[in-house]
């Protein structure tokens, strides 16, 4: 396998693993923030608002990131 065809393979397990990072950053997140309301300081959606929001954050960082290393190839 020549080097070009190993970067190519490489590139598409990156960009087809980039949907499960997004969604796995964003229930982090949401599930944190449940757990934080529910079993810490009860303030009921508070904290999960927090999370989501911060999950959502994390998965759009993610998206910028795939960006910006589709744009130095």
């Amino acid at each position: 396998m020549n080097d070009d065809t190993r970067q190519f393979m490489k590139d598409i397990v990156y960009y087809s693993s980039l949907g499960f990072s997004i969604s796995l950053a964003i229930f982090i997140g949401l599930f944190f923030g449940i757990f934080l309301d529910q079993y810490v300081l009860g303030s009921t959606p508070i904290c999960t608002l927090i999370g989501l929001g911060l999950g959502i954050a994390a998965g759009f960082r993610n998206i910028f990131l795939a960006m910006k290393k589709s744009q130095n190839l």
